[in-house]
């Protein structure tokens, strides 16, 4: 089916769906630094194209057979400010809304799957009339929905469990495509393992999340936008040379046990670490493992990067998207 791309960021639904077969016809998205990225990586050329969902009207979207959208979650995740859809950023759901109620009233075709993912918290906030504001909304506008918790590490090795609702055309689409069953559970056997905290806060009953240190050999917490200062997931490593630079003519970031000797000195490398505290070295996730996190390909990221997105946007980006492979699974139920 042909699909829109609402709220797009980078573009996360774009490559799971096209990923199952589906085609995009175009994409809305308000952050210039996220369009920019998009573009790009995906190939846009003729396609419908806006900056804000506030000013578009349904009247002038092309048709699809899907909408798919992860509408912002920032007053309704557990780490924002909890204001729910009294929030302006999460209230932009209702935007969606009015699109199909403008598109209903000119008599124009509807999608006949919309495709939503945001936090678990909207299924409790508000005491759950959050939840229930998006199910009324929904059916006012003719469409039966169901919804499942999914979790990004049957499929990446991420902690990451989201809410994924499938709005379907009342008495065109039927069938129910959750739940997903799959033959294998990936990584979710795995867990996180914390070994440590650099940092001494009161925050998080004194284990504050800029200083936690993971094992590599779990999988990874969840990725937010990483803003803030210090916030991108660390691990446990040993001896660094140039840990500021992923490709070098040594062929990239190297790492040395404890206890084998230093690598040669040289007038432009940097040797050691990027913390060290007890005399264990850690190191920052790079924007590239953040993004392969998220299930993008390293081709996809270089697109990104080389556009001239700065290493803060590309983490924000990481931790803004939806995970491909898990909307992959959900556009072959689709077809």
């Amino acid at each position: 089916m042909k699909f829109l791309d609402l709220f797009s960021g980078v573009g996360g639904f774009r490559t799971g769906l096209e990923a199952a077969g589906h085609k995009c016809v175009g994409f809305i998205e308000f952050d210039k630094f996220a369009r920019k990225s998009y573009q790009a990586i995906y190939d846009t050329k003729d396609e419908f194209t806006k900056n804000d969902i506030r000013t578009t009207k349904g009247s002038e979207l092309p048709d699809a057979g899907i909408w798919c959208f992860g509408f912002p979650c920032q007053d309704i995740s557990i780490a924002g400010r909890k204001k729910g859809f009294k929030g302006k950023r999460s209230s932009l759901f209702f935007e969606v809304i009015r699109l199909l109620q403008e598109r209903i009233e000119n008599q124009q075709t509807l999608p006949k799957y919309l495709l939503i993912e945001n936090v678990k918290n909207l299924l409790s906030i508000d005491d759950g009339w959050a939840f229930a504001r998006v199910q009324f909304a929904l059916d006012k506008v003719g469409y039966d929905s169901e919804w499942t918790i999914l979790q990004s590490s049957e499929v990446v090795p991420q902690n990451r469990e989201r809410i994924y609702i499938i709005g379907r055309l009342r008495k065109e689409c039927t069938s129910q495509i959750f739940p997903i069953q799959r033959q294998s559970k990936g990584f979710v056997k795995s867990r996180i393992k914390q070994i440590g905290n650099y940092c001494r806060t009161d925050s998080f009953n004194g284990n504050p999340q800029v200083g936690r240190v993971y094992d590599p050999t779990g999988i990874a917490p969840t990725l937010n936008t990483m803003q803030g200062g210090n916030r991108q997931p660390k691990i446990l490593v040993k001896a660094c040379l140039t840990p500021f630079r992923e490709h070098k003519r040594q062929n990239g970031r190297r790492f040395k046990a404890n206890n084998e000797p230093a690598f040669t000195v040289t007038a432009s490398d940097l040797n050691g670490v990027l913390i060290a505290t007890n005399s264990v070295a850690i190191r920052k996730l790079t924007p590239l493992e953040c993004w392969r996190l998220q299930g993008f390909t390293d081709n996809q990221f270089y697109k990104a990067k080389n556009a001239g997105l700065s290493d803060s946007q590309l983490y924000k980006q990481a931790g803004n998207a939806v995970t491909t492979k898990v909307v992959e699974e959900i556009g072959k139920q689709l077809l």
